[in-house]
Formats: C-alpha cells, structure tokens, sequence
C-alpha cells in the first residue's frame, strides 16, 4: 500500500501573529515565508488582506514560490450577498492561490456572536464557497470551534462541513478553537465526519489550551484527515497552536507514521528543521525553547554521569531519534552531576584530548564542581567551559588585567526636558606594560555602558575585537535573600557568524556581568590565536 499524502498547512503569519509579544513586520512576513517555503509546506497563510494595511500590502504580490500562498477571512456577512461583501472582494484581489473561509460550526456560536439564524450561516457558507470556487481559487473553510459544537449538536456541526464540502471546497479544516478537547475525542469526531466529508478533504486545526495540539492533529490524522495546520514553534494565541516542527519530526521520524504517511518535506529539508526553528525566534527577539522536540539545544542532552556513559556507547540507549537528522546535535552536559564519561566527551567535542588517567582530567571535573557549587552553569555557557578548561592546561594566554572599573547610573532630565536614565562607564586595563583607560555613556544602561568601554581599546588586540558584539543578555537568581547570587549569561557574536555564551556568577549583578563579558573577549581572542 502506498503511503497517504499528508499536507501540511501553516499558519504563524496569522493565527501566529496573534500570539502576545509578537508583531510581525511586512519584512519580517515575507522572511518567514521564505523560510516556509524552503522547508517545503503546502500552504502558507499569510494573513487576513483588508484587515489591516499590513496585511493587505502582503498580499500584493505572492510571497512563495512552491507553496500555495492562502489568504483568511470571514464568509460573507448575513443580509447582503457575496458579490456585495466587502471582506469577499479583498479576498478576491488577493494574490494568493488559496482563500480560507472562517464560518462558526458551533449553533449556540451562531446564535449568540452572530444573532443569525442556523439556516443564514450555512447559506454564508455555500455562497461564499461558491464565489471563490467560481473566481478559480482553491478553497477551504475551517469550521470554527467545531468540536465543540458537535458535542453540541453534532447534525448541525456536521451540516456545516457538509455545506462547504459540497459547495466545492477543497479542504474542510475541524478547529478545535478553545484547545479543549481531548484526543480520545479528536479520533472519534474525526471518524464520524469523515463518513460525510472524504479524509482526503478533511484537515485539523488544533489549540494547546490542554497540551494536547500535536497529539490531537496526529490522533486527525489517524482517523483520516489529510491536512494538519499549526505554527512555527507552536505560536498562537493563549497556549499556541499545533507545533509543526514536533509534527514535522514525528511524522517524518516516528515508525509509526513514516510508513503510512507521505509529506511534502524531504530529507534535506527535515535537516533544516533545527535551523527554521531558531531563525524565526531569533527574527522576533525570543529566546528558543531550550526543551523543545527534535530542535531545542536540550532535546538531545544528557546530563546525569550513567545516562552519558551509555549515550557514549550507543546514542540508542537514550535518544529515540538520532539528533542530525532534523539538524540538531548531541551534547553531553558539564555539571556537578556529571562523571568521567560527560566530561571527557564533552572535551572531545571542544577539541581537547586527555585519557581517562590523566590527572588534569580530575583537576578539571574538581574546578566544575567547585563553580557550580558557587552558582556557576557551564550547561549553557559553552565559551566560559571551553576558557576554564584551557586554563587548567596553561593555553590561555594573559591578554588584559582589568586593574578597576567603575560605573554610574543616574536619573535626570535630558536637552529635551525628559527624564531619563543615564549610564557612564570606566574601565582601566593593562595590556603588557601599556595602561588603558576607556570611558562610555549612553542611556542603554550600566552593563551596555561597560561593554562600550571596555572593547573600545584593548590595544594591540584591537583589531581582533572590532566584529565582536552582544547579542543576549540573561540573568537568573541563583539562591534567593536579600544576598541573592546572581548568575549573568551573555551570548556574544562576530563578524562570521559565530556565537558563544559566557558566564559571571557574583552578589553584585555589574560583577557577574563584568566577568561574562572578559570572558567573552578572551574567548574571541583566544579562537583569533592571539599571542601574549
């Protein structure tokens, strides 16, 4: 038997943007499409044209090459056909090859949001499938909080599907809207409409409010529905819709799926997963989900001393799918947890060699332990690792000697008469026999202030530094009180492209932030060849 053709349907751009704390820029939609499109979905929503300028100015031109380009909006509105429908014809002029028509599914819904009768909503659903259906346009509609609405009154749920379907709609999506259904539901519901709409023109759309999104579109996807929509990252409103990268990695990877199941998503593709990932929270600011699954930079990490040395025999033993394949890698962690076997493989991943019998090698996992007993985290801070280390072995030349450094931060009002806060800097170095003093202000706080100063003349290692820059800061309390430890991590970059992460651990948050940030000079540095 040959497998089921699966498609894959996403939406971030809309269902996406909703979620609180991200605004996507019309340069940022058309990079997230991009993105998309290489990784080779079906569909990508772009967003709901005549909404809002943003959105209709996306829809200017078709913004993918391979996949079909889908816009959203409403069916037509009671009372006036859909010729005459306003939110229909900036649907029509829309350049996109798909038009997603939302209708609700659920009667008490069309009772109360939109005082119609049953009878109107199921008209504004043919009519409005019919139009597009007649413009040449692939249609779909997603059934809003359909699940919901047939636990209600499932004829009328399963009317409303059956209305779209037969007006023409290629595609009838079941929503899950309030994300409250379980997927022992999903299953059951799925199977009885699919005894009135074919699977093959059936799709899921499904909310995280239980958790239980990606569980729920694959439990559709068993009872016959060929479409899954969801969201980079699972973005979306409230809890988030459907991750398509965890359904990606599970479709394309699990047994029970591969077989059965055909995506438009090759094997180079999947080995991008990773990498689409991060690049969309890198484009919106956001820290990437450390625990994600198949992508997150912990998803393949092992940290307890027996659980390493098994993984250092046979990945198998602890990985349920080898991490390259969806472009992540293995790591075994440094930690107070953390035996012979995490250390030495993880030395053998920086490039540095010593026998399990090599005294430094103890020396080592005794300097690990003593740090994170202070608050120190190497998990994460792979440079500020990879510098002790060194240390220990006397391969870290004595670049600088920072002899002091002070910093001011005070509250008054600008040229302009605002009130504002504003930082100054000085830091004193000694570069072999020569001594340095920098100086930098600015109002984009203490740690900024520093940073400037403190990179601004290193001297003869000036030149190596002028492509280093920070990229982001984080700050976490290590044990709590009035004389809290604090722990900084700074992730920095150069002009390659490489990045690395540091860390400073003191009860003084300027000095845990000085630290991390001579370490990350030291590091760049060090990587350079720089001598003494």
């Amino acid at each position: 038997m040959s497998a089921a053709r699966v498609h894959l349907f996403d939406t971030t751009l809309r269902d996406g943007a909703q979620t609180t704390g991200v605004d996507f820029s019309l340069d940022d939609k058309r990079a997230v499409a991009a993105l998309l499109d290489r990784l080779g979905v079906d569909y990508v929503e772009g967003g709901y044209p005549g909404a809002n300028p943003l959105d209709t100015a996306f829809f200017e031109q078709k913004a993918t090459k391979q996949a079909k380009f889908a816009a959203f909006g409403m069916t037509k509105r009671a009372g006036r056909s859909a010729a005459n429908d306003p939110g229909i014809a900036a649907l029509l002029e829309a350049k996109a090859d798909a038009i997603v028509f939302v209708a609700k599914a659920w009667d008490y819904h069309v009772h109360v949001a939109l005082e119609i009768s049953l009878e109107e909503n199921l008209a504004g659903i043919r009519e409005s499938v019919e139009a597009a259906k007649a413009a040449g346009r692939e249609v779909m509609l997603d059934c809003e909080h359909f699940f919901d609405g047939y636990k209600a009154n499932p004829d009328y749920a399963l009317a409303c599907a059956r209305t779209a379907y037969e007006a023409g709609a290629r595609w009838v999506v079941l929503c899950d809207t309030n994300g409250g259904t379980l997927p022992d539901e999903v299953g059951a519901i799925v199977r009885e409409v699919a005894k009135v709409v074919p699977g093959d023109n059936l799709g899921i759309h499904a909310h995280d409010d239980c958790g239980c999104a990606v569980a729920n579109s694959l439990t559709a996807v068993e009872a016959g529905a060929r479409q899954i929509q969801g969201t980079l990252n699972g973005l979306g409103e409230r809890c988030g819709n459907a991750n398509l990268v965890t359904l990606i990695g599970a479709l394309k990877l699990k047994e029970r799926y591969r077989g059965r199941f055909e995506l438009g998503v090759d094997e180079d593709q999947l080995g991008e997963l990773t990498h689409v990932s991060r690049a969309l929270d890198e484009m919106l600011n956001r820290a990437p989900n450390r625990h994600a699954p198949f992508v997150g930079a912990s998803a393949f990490a092992t940290k307890a001393g027996i659980h390493a040395s098994a993984v250092l025999k046979d990945p198998r033993t602890y990985e349920h799918v080898a991490p390259e394949a969806t472009g992540n890698t293995r790591k075994v962690l440094i930690s107070d947890q953390g035996g012979k076997s995490n250390l030495v493989a993880e030395l053998e991943r920086i490039g540095v060699t010593l026998g399990r019998d090599d005294p430094r090698l103890n020396r080592v996992l005794q300097e690990v332990k003593d740090k994170e007993a202070q608050g120190y985290a190497f998990e994460g801070a792979d440079a500020s690792f990879f510098l002790l280390v060194k240390r220990i072995l006397g391969e870290v030349p004595d670049y600088f000697a920072v002899e002091r450094f002070a910093v001011n931060v005070e509250r008054r009002h600008n040229a302009l008469g605002e009130l504002v806060t504003f930082s100054e800097a000085i830091v004193k170095v000694k570069v072999g026999d020569e001594v340095l003093i920098s100086a930098a202000e600015g109002d984009a706080g203490p740690v900024n202030a520093l940073d400037i100063a403190l990179r601004k003349d290193l001297g003869r290692y000036q030149s190596l530094i002028g492509g280093l820059r920070l990229v982001d800061y984080k700050v976490r309390i290590f044990q709590g009180g009035t004389d809290a430890v604090t722990r900084v991590l700074i992730e920095s970059g150069d002009e390659t492209g490489e990045r690395w992460t540091t860390v400073g651990v003191s009860a003084n948050i300027i000095d845990a932030s000085f630290q991390a940030l001579v370490d990350s000079i030291t590091y760049k540095l060090v990587k350079a060849g720089a001598t003494a």
